[in-house]
Formats: C-alpha cells, structure tokens, sequence
C-alpha cells in the first residue's frame, strides 16, 4: 500500500511538470485550443505579443479549470524569439507534451503592390518560427510517454491563391513540413498533425485586409471554439491532416481533381482586389 501511494504521488507530480506550449494564444484559434486543452487537464505555457490578453486568458483559465498556466509575453516576429521561449522553457524545467504552432496571420493585395519588407516579416512568422520550434523544442517532446505536434496551416495550402500569393505559399510550406516531420517522427513517441481551417471568425480578413471579403466570410466563418474542439479531437487521434467543416473538406479534395488552373481562377475571382 505504501508503494501505491508514492507511485501515485509521483505520477501526480509528474503530470504537473507536463506541459503544452501554444504560440498566438491571446485571441482567435489560440486561444480556443488553449481553453480546449485546459479542458482536458493540460498544464499550458501560453506565448503571444499582448500581456494584458495572455493575463486575463490565464486568470480565466486557472479559475476555470484549475491547470497550471505560465505565460510569456513576446514578439515571435523578432529574429531570436524562438531561442528566448525554448531557454524559458528549459530554464524553468517545463516538460511538453504538446507543440500547438499557431501563431501567424495574412496580408491580401497583388504580390507587387504589397510592401516586400511587410511580406518578408508574414515569411518569418509563419514559416520560420513554426520550423524553429519544431527543431529546437523537439528534445524535450522526445522526454514525454507521448508528444503531440500541431502545427497550423489553412486550407489555402492546397492551391495558389493570387492576391494571397505569399500567404498561401507560407501555409503549404506548413502542410509539406508536417506530413514530412510525421513521417519521420512515426517511429518516435511524437504524433504530427496539421490542422487545416478554412474561413474562421477570427479577424484575420480584417487584419489581412480583405474588408470586401470580410463580409462575404460572415456566412461561411466557424467559431474559433468550435475549430479548437476539432483540432484537439483530431490531435489526440493521431490523425495527419484535420480540416474542420464539411465545406472546407469537400473543397480540399475538389482540389485535388479540377485543373489547377481552373482553381486559381475560382480563387482569384473570390479574392480579387
């Protein structure tokens, strides 16, 4: 009986050293799968720019769910952000056994009237970031029973999107790194997936710019929560690809029969300038 007890002791403190890191958790899908994961006991590290969004995601969280949750205020846009989070982490001592790649965001207008240093900076954030957290955060996933890595891209990743030339590229750079990185990875205790959502009631068309779109995407936009329940379902079933709503699936694999250029001239209509 006495073994059983500090067996148990030990796994209780050893769940609480165990946590999940999730990139843009202040607001939209972030913020959503992070509540998700509170749900389901996960201690989280949560990381974005604003401070004041992160402390009130954290106090409500705690008080809600009573899991652990330590935050980090930072700009992953900056060129050593990735390496100052993976210090903090290892600093601290925190074991992950989730990677939730979500932070990023989207500029609309043609590829030669957008600034170059403006889509450079989309580059860095939505490509750069998510392959350097992968790399450097991949030791200590490797240290949990199981892992998961989930790293979000859209269903833009599927074909060219004009207007959102870059975007679009950045997001099937995503979806090649994660079907790659779970192939490799298969035989290890990490599970990769991609999630990959379509129109989402997050702000993204107004940050984009896309204000004509905007509208149109009232009609067709998930909830953030409801994207988050997906996702979380999907992760914890090791499924490799999860594209949230009936319509954004069956429009995934039109893709995969309609010449693509048939497909980038539906795009362009939906999106032109």
């Amino acid at each position: 009986m006495i073994f059983t007890k500090k067996s148990s002791r030990a796994k209780m403190a050893d769940s609480e050293k165990k946590y999940a890191l999730i990139t843009g958790a202040s607001k939209g899908i972030g913020k959503a799968i992070a509540i998700a994961l509170a749900k389901r006991a996960f201690n989280l590290l949560i990381v974005a720019r604003s401070e004041n969004e992160l402390s009130l995601l954290r106090t409500e969280i705690i008080n809600k769910y009573g899991v652990r949750v330590e935050m980090l205020a930072i700009d992953l846009g900056e060129t050593d952000a990735p390496t100052e989070v993976a210090d903090w982490i290892s600093t601290k001592g925190y074991q992950l056994n989730a990677l939730i790649n979500n932070a990023g965001y989207g500029i609309w207008g043609n590829f030669a009237d957008q600034k170059l240093s403006e889509q450079m900076n989309m580059c860095r954030l939505n490509m750069d970031v998510v392959t350097e957290f992968c790399h450097l955060l991949l030791p200590n996933l490797l240290k949990a029973e199981q892992a998961y890595i989930l790293n979000v891209s859209s269903t833009a990743a599927y074909q060219a999107v004009p207007t959102l030339a870059i975007y679009s590229a950045t997001k099937a750079y995503i979806l090649s790194l994660t079907r790659a990185l779970r192939f490799e990875l298969k035989d290890t205790s990490i599970s990769v997936s991609c999630l990959c959502p379509g129109p989402v009631d997050t702000g993204f068309a107004e940050r984009a710019g896309l204000d004509p779109f905007s509208k149109m995407a009232q009609k067709f936009n998930m909830q953030p929560d409801e994207v988050a329940e997906i996702a979380i379902k999907g992760l914890l079933k090791k499924k490799s690809e999860i594209i949230p709503g009936l319509t954004n699936l069956i429009s995934v694999i039109g893709v995969r029969f309609l010449p693509k250029a048939l497909i980038e001239k539906m795009a362009a209509g939906i999106y032109k300038t």
